[in-house]
């Protein structure tokens, strides 16, 4: 058998050969554009799910504060002799205290601010491509959200991180095939 890499081409001429690669080039790009399309819908239904998961966060947020106050002043009551009344302006300075420290606030507007910045990156697209810039925003947007979860210091704020942890993981995957 002769060895392939020997054989000579056939000569051919760019006129028959322009109209077949111009239409498997255009055929390329609506594929590739259709792909796309389907990329950005799922990508920006998963930053629905996480804006619905942050809104849990949030409404979470100060019952725990509540719960806490009343932890507090159960735990103080039990310890001091009976009669002795628990004095709520220290209970009340020790949950100002844990209200600062478990404020999530700034968290929830920089990660709602990088959802925004994601879906405009996303419909505006870019002649450059958009891959590392949604690359950037997926890490700023995990930053947020560990910071939640380590200001958490409650169950359904947990749960929330966690999920929103496992949605940022998936969009991580669909970002590395974006150009």
């Amino acid at each position: 058998a002769p060895d392939r890499d020997k054989l000579p081409l056939p000569e051919l001429e760019l006129d028959e050969v322009q109209p077949v690669v111009e239409t498997a080039a255009r055929q390329a790009r609506a594929m590739r554009e259709e792909e796309g399309g389907r990329l950005a819908e799922d990508l920006l239904g998963r930053l629905r799910l996480m804006e619905a998961e942050v809104g849990v966060v949030e409404a979470a947020a100060p019952d725990r504060l509540e719960r806490e106050r009343d932890r507090i002043r159960d735990a103080v009551a039990r310890l001091l002799p009976d009669g002795v009344p628990v004095d709520e302006d220290r209970v009340a300075r020790e949950i100002a205290h844990l209200a600062e420290r478990w404020d999530i606030q700034e968290e929830v507007v920089r990660f709602r601010s990088h959802l925004a910045m994601f879906r405009d990156t996303v419909s505006r697209g870019s002649d450059d491509g958009v891959g590392k810039r949604l690359g950037f925003i997926v890490q700023e947007i995990l930053r947020e959200v560990n910071t939640m979860g380590s200001k958490a210091n409650d169950a359904t704020i947990a749960r929330a991180v966690v999920s929103l942890k496992e949605e940022i993981e998936r969009i991580r995957e669909q970002v590395e095939n974006v150009e």
